[in-house]
């Protein structure tokens, strides 16, 4: 039995984060019946009704998909939210909601919403898509412990959950996974174009650099060793692996790794306050 069974859950926006939770939820056994999407565009609509879904045109009547729904997932962008949820605000009681947009505070979405508490912001990554997302959440003091499971479980959906304590840290969050995926994309796309030069052919090199880092994701996850270990294990004394990791070392990339999610940190601080103005 999962603490969703029978709650409605309204998505504001059915855009490709919305989906991903979606089909996450709906693979999870929540009844598609029980999921309500606002989203303005008339073909989107259609395809969710479609799959089992409510679907309901925000400029209509927004009021419509959140007066008795438990759980609302704001799914618009920052720059648009203060206006989409003008538009229902006011009947908002008990639901617990729940943003995925970048950037908005607790206290600045808890202003839109008329002074509203019962919020929780998530930083999903774009792996959801496949039900293989890592997501930070952080709720306002107003979210009760039940409304934490609930957030817990619709995101879980889609992968791992972690909580943080402090809302500063979402950006850390936002470094270390959010934008990370990025990171992953373009160590692969450097791992290829080695192994092109190598002699390989591209698909040769593709498959197996993706293999590789999704075997060693795999590995470190399933070990309880820490990944400093792993590497130690599979780095023989003047073999192979060493040389690389020597020329890494000598290359600094570690500390270059590291300026880079320190550059993300201070971007996603930036955009923050940004749209706190």
């Amino acid at each position: 039995m999962s603490v969703l069974d029978n709650k409605k859950i309204s998505f504001i926006g059915g855009g490709n984060m919305a989906q991903a939770l979606i089909s996450g939820l709906v693979s999870c056994g929540v009844k598609p019946s029980l999921i309500t999407v606002a989203d303005p565009s008339s073909e989107a609509r259609e395809q969710l009704v479609a799959k089992g879904l409510s679907a309901v045109d925000p400029t209509v009547d927004a009021k419509a998909a959140v007066i008795d729904a438990d759980i609302v997932v704001l799914a618009v962008k920052p720059q648009v939210m203060k206006a989409v949820v003008s538009g229902f605000a006011d009947v908002l009681d008990t639901q617990l909601v729940i943003s995925v947009a970048a950037g908005l505070s607790t206290a600045l979405l808890s202003n839109m919403l008329g002074g509203y508490g019962n919020i929780v912001r998530a930083m999903p990554n774009t792996p959801a898509m496949i039900q293989m997302g890592a997501t930070g959440l952080y709720g306002t003091d107003d979210i009760s412990a039940e409304q934490k499971q609930l957030a817990t479980a619709v995101m879980e959906a889609s992968g791992l959950v972690m909580w943080v304590d402090n809302e500063e840290h979402m950006h850390a969050v936002t470094a270390v996974s959010g934008s990370a995926p990025a990171y992953m994309f373009y160590i692969i796309e450097a791992m290829v174009d080695g192994a092109v030069a190598l002699g390989l052919d591209k698909e040769q090199a593709s498959a197996l650099a993706m293999q590789t880092m999704l075997g060693a994701a795999k590995m470190a996850m399933g070990s309880e060793d820490a990944p400093a270990e792993l590497r130690r294990k599979v780095t023989s004394p003047n073999g192979t692996t060493q040389a690389a990791i020597e020329s890494m070392q000598a290359n600094d990339i570690g500390r270059q790794i590291s300026e880079a999610m320190q550059a993300c940190y201070d971007r996603s601080k930036a955009l923050s306050e940004e749209m706190s103005k």
